[in-house]
């Protein structure tokens, strides 16, 4: 059996996205399933991934102001999906691919879509909470009754379809990789040279677009540096903000990195930070908070994303959006010993079991008993 995985929004630069589709191909090929990812990019290409997944990358056209996304045509992803013939498909983009609901539901393919943004949070930015709400809902309805299943990653991704009564949403968390990220990554070295005066080290890991709020994490350092604190930012990560923030933080000691597209190098930074922010109020999982805990490095969120659900048994703290808030939260966390209660914390999230959940609903017979 073939699961064919679908996403836009998916590149050489993209964050928890790409993880979540790489760790779910891995689990399903070592369910001995075959697994084919259809993505969008700069030129027709067929490879096969480290995790032993079948990579077709579509040429696509990038769209603007996006950070170098770049868009599938349906019509040539259908074309691919007719040729794979697959037992079942994931669908990670509910705007530009939910096409692909119906189109599995005409041949009796199961499908899932991925819910990993909320529509009324994205929609709100543009337009007043009344009528975004109501274009979501709308939206929504169209695309569960689309969709065999709708799966959210926490409850606070789920609550958009629970107002609107859906009946087929499944909670299924991410994962995070327990190995890669680890206390043990720890480089005091590191450490030297990001905080050479010993300052407390803070981390930013995300993406650098409008929606993830970066800016609170330099406000909240400019506060505590007025407080008295000794503290630096690191920012790991980039997009179509960065000017802007950095512009925003001259004259502060804060450090941008740019996107760090070496796994151990991330590993190690988050590692030997003393606290991460994760500022984002619309965040409904945020991989690199969790990827923060699993590196023994406790997290402030803001407590309008579905952090505050993750974000338990000490391993962080939330706060109002706000700047000030942001900085007092901070100041607490760094009085605690969290260390140990934020990979704690993180050991509760498994790709395997994520995965596990996945193919529960991607598969709705036993795998033992189809043909």
């Amino acid at each position: 059996m073939l699961i064919a995985q679908l996403a836009n929004f998916y590149g050489p630069r993209s964050g928890g996205l790409r993880t979540a589709l790489h760790q779910w191909g891995r689990e399903y090929r070592a369910a001995g399933l075959d697994v084919a990812l259809v993505v969008p990019g700069p030129r027709d290409e067929q490879e096969t991934l480290d995790n032993g997944v079948r990579r077709i990358t579509l040429a696509s056209l990038r769209l603007p102001a996006s950070g170098g996304y770049r868009l599938a045509d349906p019509r040539r992803v259908a074309d691919v999906l007719a040729g794979l013939g697959p037992g079942a498909i994931e669908v990670s983009d509910r705007l530009t691919l939910r096409g692909f609901g119906k189109w599995a539901r005409d041949r009796g393919i199961p499908s899932v879509v991925v819910s990993h943004e909320r529509l009324d949070r994205l929609v709100g930015q543009v337009l007043p909470a009344a009528p975004a709400q109501r274009i979501a809902d709308a939206g929504n309805r169209a695309m569960a009754r689309s969709f065999d299943t709708v799966v959210c990653t926490t409850a606070f991704a789920a609550t958009e379809f629970d107002r609107i009564g859906s009946r087929n949403v499944r909670r299924i968390p991410l994962g995070v990789d327990l190995e890669r990220f680890h206390p043990r990554n720890r480089d005091p070295e590191l450490r030297a040279r990001l905080a050479p005066g010993n300052e407390t080290l803070l981390v930013h890991s995300g993406r650098l677009s409008i929606e993830k709020h970066a800016e609170r994490s330099i406000e909240a350092l400019r506060i505590l540096l007025g407080a008295g604190v000794d503290a630096r930012l690191v920012v790991a990560g980039d997009g179509p903000r960065r000017g802007a923030l950095e512009r925003r933080a001259r004259g502060l000691p804060v450090e941008f990195l740019g996107f760090v597209s070496d796994p151990a190098r991330l590993a190690a930074l988050l590692a030997t930070a003393d606290a991460a922010v994760a500022p984002g109020p619309h965040e409904t999982f945020c991989l690199s908070a969790l990827e923060a805990l699993a590196s023994g490095t406790p997290v402030v969120a803001s407590e309008s994303s579905a952090l505050r659900e993750i974000l338990t048994g000490g391993s962080g703290m939330v706060a109002a959006d706000d700047d000030a808030a942001f900085a007092a939260a901070l100041g607490t966390l760094l009085e605690r010993d969290s260390r140990a209660r934020a990979r704690a914390r993180a050991e509760e999230f498994t790709w395997s079991r994520s995965a596990s959940a996945m193919l529960d609903a991607l598969i709705p017979v036993p795998l033992g008993s189809m043909p």
